[in-house]
């Protein structure tokens, strides 16, 4: 069976398909023809498709055995255990990050390593917005725009919900938000050749992460309708279905005259850019990220039709701290160099 979340047949891109649904569904009726979902029949049940499709997938992962070259890394509840939702998220509200407590706000549950050349942790810590504030150092849209890109992409990537960022490449655009946000979230790094820019300058606010032991890569960006970049319209063809506080045209028009102002914009431009960005970033996370946000599966993916080579480090470091992380553990929690069958010995 060929992993469930390698790439699906346009299906997922069709408008008004949930792009998550679309790759479970996609997914089932390849590999269980005798099980396909349809959607009066899980509305005969009161289900809405995403939720029956992940059931049946569950039952799938729980029953099968990968076998083939873009298998995860890891299957949790199988090959590995993690404890998630141990780690309180830090969604207190405050002035540098009032939208954190946001309904939609995303936080990501993410599978770090112990230490350097360490194993995986048994369990995931959480990443919010706050603390991505504190490490980009302002509150910007860009900055909550990249987050909500990376987790619809994630919803894809990981279904399981667990971020593992030691198997992941990303390309991102240009701004400072969006690659900061990017390099955070991914663990990707310029320096390791696994981070890097699109090439085409219009997709200057998307993502587009791979996975690399799945083989599947997920382009991410914003639907058209809380855009609010000048001259530059979404990548991808979805649109929203409801209507934002702000007038997306006047915040487009402001930012025009901004820049336009040479770097001598008056006080109250500047006031009123700020007002519209916070008005309109917490008005997006009181509605589900897949109302503003929109997802595609990127097929037989090739990182160099993507990249801007010239922005590209010649000769990339090779990364050694997370090479262990599957490492064997010893065969009792006491045993020595001399004797590693001593605590055999000391159970007699």
């Amino acid at each position: 069976m060929r992993h469930l979340c390698r790439p699906v047949p346009r299906e997922s891109h069709s408008p008004g398909v949930n792009p998550e649904t679309a790759v479970w569904r996609s997914a089932i009726r390849r590999f269980t023809p005798a099980l396909a979902v349809r959607t009066t029949g899980c509305n005969k049940k009161g289900l809405d498709m995403s939720t029956c499709a992940k059931v049946i997938a569950g039952i799938l992962l729980t029953v099968g055995t990968v076998h083939s070259a873009d298998q995860p890394t890891y299957v949790q509840g199988q090959t590995i255990f993690i404890e998630t939702g141990v780690d309180q998220p830090d969604t207190v509200p405050t002035w540098y990050a009032p939208m954190v407590k946001k309904p939609y706000a995303p936080v990501f549950e993410i599978l770090g390593t112990r230490g350097t050349r360490g194993r995986y942790y048994d369990y995931t810590f959480a990443v919010t917005l706050k603390d991505l504030v504190k490490a980009h150092g302002h509150d910007c849209e860009g900055l909550t725009h990249a987050a909500c890109c990376c987790k619809v992409a994630y919803e894809i990537l990981f279904p399981d919900h667990i971020v593992d960022r030691s198997v992941l490449r990303a390309i991102t655009g240009r701004p400072p938000c969006w690659s900061d946000v990017t390099a955070y979230l991914t663990g990707a790094r310029i320096q390791y050749g696994n981070l890097a820019f699109f090439k085409n300058r219009a997709y200057g606010h998307a993502i587009l992460l791979y996975r690399e032991d799945t083989k599947v890569a997920v382009l991410a960006t914003w639907k058209e309708g809380i855009n609010t970049i000048p001259d530059e319209p979404p990548v991808l063809p979805g649109r929203i279905e409801w209507k934002p506080v702000v007038d997306t045209g006047a915040v487009m028009a402001l930012k025009k005259k901004v820049k336009a102002a040479g770097g001598k914009p008056t006080p109250l431009e500047v006031d009123r850019m700020r007002y519209q960005q916070f008005t309109h970033i917490n008005d997006i996370l009181s509605h589900p990220l897949a109302d503003s946000y929109q997802t595609k599966i990127v097929e037989r993916f090739k990182w160099e039709d993507w990249v801007e080579p010239r922005l590209q480090l010649g000769e990339p470091f090779k990364r050694g701290d997370i090479r262990l992380r599957n490492h064997p553990y010893r065969q009792a929690p006491v045993v020595s160099e001399e004797n590693p069958t001593r605590n055999e010995q000391d159970n007699r």
